[in-house]
């Protein structure tokens, strides 16, 4: 087990709680160099005071994170202990029967950084954002099963090239799942699949902008859905009671997806229109043709950089834009929903170009609602980007 002195500067941030083990944080660079992923350190002031317990893991612009700020060991009762007290915050998802899918660890918000977990009505998914923490699967699949009871569990690598998904079999152990599995959110049906690829069919952080949608925006609206993937605001709006939505997206795929999605609730396609077509091209392919205000509600929730054949998008450069763009076609009293997942991007920086590109369109607008991620994504308030979720509902006058 190594030891690390801090450097004095860091004393104040580590010890207030930042969770993040990062280049620069020792004296000794050296020797930082020469350990291995998973390998725990302690840390220690100039003076010898344990600071705290860490491990190694490259992830993003960290090296590792904090384990402990206790001199505890870090072994099967550490993970069963953390999961115990996971679960346990979680407990009323747990109980409710109309959602059977949720975030059951979230990384740093959890006490550990590295990966997350999510339940999927009885199985398990882990995702793994950085080598380090991976040496210690073995722990948290036993701190899963052990505590969880899951039918089975799934596992997804994110610490490939660049933090790049590692393809392959996602399944671990247990029961199988089948390929289009089926889960409740706030009574509304989405299919799942943990084993096709990096993605799930769903986003479950924004349980509770699509619950707020389907209860109190979609009844009577004619809905455009941006950056769809598969249709979870179209099918929410629906349920909700809009009279038509429009689901676009680049991925042939999503088609498939979205009209599953639909179908598992009993909702008939022919007042619900799924596009492949890249968001800009429709907009520009269109803007000419379509009637101004044709749309009661524009989601747009793009993620937060994507490469197409014919533009390049970022959140930080481009949202404003994006914002004027579809903004004009909303109907006086219209809804924008604008949302970013964003890490690095501030709420008030993204608030700024959201409300930014409104006035550039000349458009008076109410702030209606503001949301981050669901309560199961638990954050650290040490750690800023731990609160990545942002949206906006907004009210849109002409």
């Amino acid at each position: 087990m190594a030891k690390l002195i801090l450097k004095d500067k860091f004393m104040d941030l580590v010890k207030d709680g930042h969770p993040g083990i990062f280049p620069g944080l020792f004296t000794d660079k050296n020797k930082i160099e020469r350990l291995a992923e998973g390998e725990i350190v302690n840390i220690y002031s100039a003076k010898k005071e344990f600071i705290a317990k860490g491990y190694l893991g490259v992830e993003n612009r960290n090296i590792g994170w904090i384990l402990s700020y206790d001199n505890e060991e870090i072994n099967q009762n550490y993970f069963s202990k953390k999961m115990a007290k996971a679960v346990s915050y979680r407990q009323k998802l747990f109980m409710d029967p109309e959602t059977t899918a949720f975030r059951l660890f979230n990384a740093v918000g959890d006490d550990i950084g590295g990966f997350v977990v999510d339940y999927y009505d009885g199985f398990a998914l882990i995702q793994w954002y950085n080598e380090g923490i991976y040496q210690f699967k073995d722990m948290i699949y036993k701190a899963i099963n052990d505590i969880v009871f899951p039918r089975g569990i799934y596992e997804k690598k994110r610490f490939g090239n660049n933090g790049s998904y590692i393809k392959g079999d996602s399944f671990v152990s247990g029961e199988r799942m089948d390929d289009n599995f089926e889960i409740l959110e706030n009574g509304v049906k989405y299919i799942v699949n943990l084993n096709d690829g990096a993605m799930t069919g769903i986003f479950l952080d924004q349980r509770e902008v699509r619950k707020v949608i389907k209860d109190k925006y979609a009844n009577g609206r004619k809905v455009l859905n941006t950056f769809s993937y598969t249709g979870a605001f179209s099918v929410a709006s629906a349920v909700g009671g809009a009279s038509e939505t429009i689901s676009l997206d680049l991925a042939k795929r999503s088609v498939e997806m979205t009209r599953n999605n639909f179908e598992a609730n009993g909702i008939d396609l022919e007042n619900h229109s799924i596009i492949v077509d890249d968001v800009f091209n429709f907009y520009k392919k269109g803007s000419l043709n379509h009637v101004t205000g044709e749309y009661d509600m524009v989601i747009l929730d793009p993620p937060s950089f994507s490469r197409s054949k014919d533009h390049v998008f970022s959140v930080e450069k481009d949202y404003k834009k994006l914002v004027e763009n579809f903004s004009v076609l909303l109907k006086n009293n219209g809804i924008l929903v604008a949302s970013t997942n964003h890490s690095k991007l501030s709420y008030e920086d993204f608030e700024y170009r959201v409300t930014r590109g409104l006035r550039n369109n000349g458009f008076r607008f109410r702030i209606e609602e503001k949301f981050t991620q669901s309560s199961d994504f638990k954050w650290n308030d040490n750690f800023e980007e731990s609160k990545y979720l942002k949206v906006l509902v907004i009210k849109v006058y002409r």
